[in-house]
């Protein structure tokens, strides 16, 4: 094993299981001590984490000592421990050091303190299982508990379903696999046996709204904002969401009339990542009518979420959000 690992990422679930397998590796290894330290603001005192990183257990052969982070800014006297910290890793077989993380920013990545983490030691990023993979990695986790569903359309139609009732809330999702593992013995699961079982657990992001109205699942736009609703998330921080993709399709629908290429046109509104390959999709199938009128649409959503009537739209936010939402998703299917 390396004496230096740093976890970090947003998926709760994952980082816990990656950082549980270090754990149960370094055991293996005779790492029999541990110590734990949550850096819990600016003033934290790291004396005592760069004494236990420097020294040899006087209990146990070996040791590991863990720092969580839970705000990822380890302020200025955290950042030079950190080095120090990374720096006294290389050779020290006597003491394992676990560093965890959330997620970070790119300019948090390229700090000197993270950079000497990484260079020093393993960094392992925990990336969240998208929608699209969740079925596949539903399916991965039954069959590691000795289950699969059924082979071909029933048995993809019942991932669907159980990828709907988890959406968003991965540690949920491995509960209702573990209860299943209980419920049903080893082998084939029937959609009759997964509906009764799993329950509606999903969590719902307003930011991943966005990735469902430009994928044209209007099935999935509904289910979310009905989700977003029982969560109580603003009525006026959904239409920002919303607005905001089609502000951003008609600016780079100008940049790409003015002559601009559409990389050049993306990167300079600020498109990149997964919105980026939604807006290469999308683009080409939305005209300047179509935006203009979406444009309209979004302002007298405005409106209605401020408490305004406007003629022709319901008075309710939820249902005229739902409405946009959904001239959106057909408009780029």
């Amino acid at each position: 094993m390396r004496s230096l690992y740093t976890v970090h990422g947003d998926e709760p679930l994952l980082a816990q299981e990656a950082a549980d397998a270090i754990r149960a590796a370094a055991r293996a290894q005779g790492y029999t001590e541990r110590s734990s330290y949550t850096v819990a603001g600016a003033h934290f005192d790291w004396s005592a984490v760069l004494a236990a990183g420097g020294s040899m257990s006087l209990f146990a052969d070996k040791q590991i000592v863990e720092i969580r982070i839970p705000s990822g800014k380890p302020g200025k006297d955290g950042s030079v421990a950190l080095q120090q910290l990374a720096e006294q890793a290389v050779g020290n077989d006597g003491t394992l050091t676990l560093v965890l993380l959330p997620r970070l920013d790119k300019a948090t990545r390229t700090g000197a303190w993270f950079s000497a983490l990484e260079s020093h030691g393993v960094g392992l990023q925990i990336d969240p299982v998208e929608r699209s993979a969740l079925p596949q990695w539903i399916a991965q986790r039954l069959a590691i508990q000795g289950q699969r569903v059924k082979p071909g359309d029933e048995g993809q139609r019942t991932l669907q379903f159980f990828a709907d009732r988890v959406e968003g809330n991965l540690l949920a999702a491995h509960q209702e696999i573990q209860k299943l593992a209980l419920l049903y013995p080893q082998g084939e699961l029937g959609w009759e046996q997964v509906e009764s079982a799993v329950h509606n657990v999903a969590r719902y992001d307003v930011f991943k709204l966005s990735e469902a109205v430009l994928g044209g699942d209007p099935q999935r736009v509904a289910r979310m904002l009905d989700g977003l609703q029982a969560e109580g998330e603003a009525e006026v921080l959904v239409h920002y969401t919303l607005a905001e993709d089609i502000r951003a399709l008609k600016r780079v629908k100008d940049a790409m009339s003015a002559g601009r290429p559409l990389p050049m046109a993306l990167r300079e509104n600020r498109i990149w990542g997964p919105r980026e390959r939604a807006f290469e999709r999308v683009l080409p199938r939305l005209d300047d009518r179509m935006l203009a009128r979406l444009l309209r649409a979004a302002h007298t959503v405005d409106g209605i979420v401020k408490g305004l009537k406007q003629p022709d739209w319901p008075s309710s936010g939820w249902q005229s959000l739902q409405r946009l939402a959904l001239m959106l998703c057909r408009a780029v299917r």
